[in-house]
């Protein structure tokens, strides 16, 4: 039990030095990052700790699974008995896609979380032994509070008004509807390393800026969480972070984008355009204990975490 707590309070102690944002030039951060993105020197040296870096919107997937994983396994060689009795550490630290995709190139991490497809000129940067794995599907649900009087009297809007509310171009409530009440409307968007706001910005924006009055979220929760307690507030909170928050009272309505309605059907299917892929992606030759802990995450047990995170899965 005490190794066990050890090994969480690692983990905890991990997400506070390995934020991908932070500069920190700690010693021991240091030393854990050059130990978890070490290559090995030779055949007989094990990997022992894995380090994720990067999208808010998989950072709960696969710190849970990390955590699950390490309670039940607790040591290497419980996962397999010709790995070395060696402490399981698999640290997975939030910073969105962009630091993810750039600690993976850097090798400042193992592996880097997107919310995004990734650019081919990112692919080439992380080299010929680039792999992808997509553990899950998402959409952007261009989302309104439920108090909000345009619920029951409108449940669709084309491409054309959401880019001209997000660009600032209709900025109060009545010009979306007219019999709606003049109320300046609060426009809520993911923080701009994150994959949403690329994906939102290829898809819907295309060459027009986002207000720079639009309120800033750190996370999809966070963003979810603004819009549900602003009356007057839009926004593109994630799939899994809508869900999430309606889970126990609906609070968020998302509207349909050009006829089309945010289900898991119309995104697997490709009809809901607003979506994107959720991955993490490597430049390096995989360790048998890193292809351990990905055929975990491509398990049964990760498939069960994906849905009770709201996202669809991709296996």
């Amino acid at each position: 039990m005490k190794k066990v707590l050890a090994i969480l309070l690692a983990f905890a102690m991990c997400l506070n030095m390995f934020a991908c944002a932070s500069q920190s030039s700690s010693t021991s951060a240091g030393q854990a990052v050059a130990e978890t993105t070490a290559v090995a020197k030779a055949k007989d040296e094990f990997k022992a700790n894995i380090l994720f870096c990067g999208s808010t919107s998989l950072y709960p997937i696969l710190s849970s699974l990390a955590s699950s994983f390490t309670e039940e396994y607790v040591t290497w060689d419980k996962v397999d008995s010709s790995f070395p009795k060696k402490n399981i550490s698999i640290y997975v630290a939030p910073g969105g896609s962009g630091v993810g995709v750039s600690a993976a190139v850097d090798k400042t991490a193992d592996f880097g979380m997107l919310a995004r497809d990734i650019k081919e000129k990112e692919v080439e940067k992380l080299g010929k032994d680039y792999k992808d794995f997509v553990v899950a599907k998402d959409a952007l649900t261009v989302s309104v509070n439920m108090e909000n009087p345009i619920v029951g009297k409108m449940d669709n809007m084309d491409s054309e008004t959401i880019k001209k509310i997000f660009s600032g171009e209709i900025d109060t409530w009545d010009k979306v509807e007219s019999s709606l009440p003049n109320e300046k409307i609060n426009v809520y968007i993911r923080d701009l390393s994150g994959g949403a706001y690329e994906v939102f910005q290829n898809v819907i924006m295309k060459d027009a800026q986002v207000t720079g009055s639009a309120t800033q979220s750190a996370s999809m929760t966070e963003l979810a969480k603004n819009i549900a307690n602003d009356k007057w507030g839009i926004g593109y909170a994630g799939f899994g972070a809508y869900n999430k928050i309606n889970a126990d009272k609906q609070v968020l309505q998302a509207m349909k984008v050009d006829g089309v309605e945010a289900t898991a059907e119309n995104v697997v299917s490709g009809a809901y355009k607003v979506q994107r892929p959720v991955m993490f992606v490597s430049g390096h030759v995989i360790t048998e204990s890193e292809q351990k802990f990905i055929d975990y995450i491509f398990s049964d047990t990760g498939k069960k975490v994906v849905e009770a995170n709201g996202y669809i899965p991709a296996f």
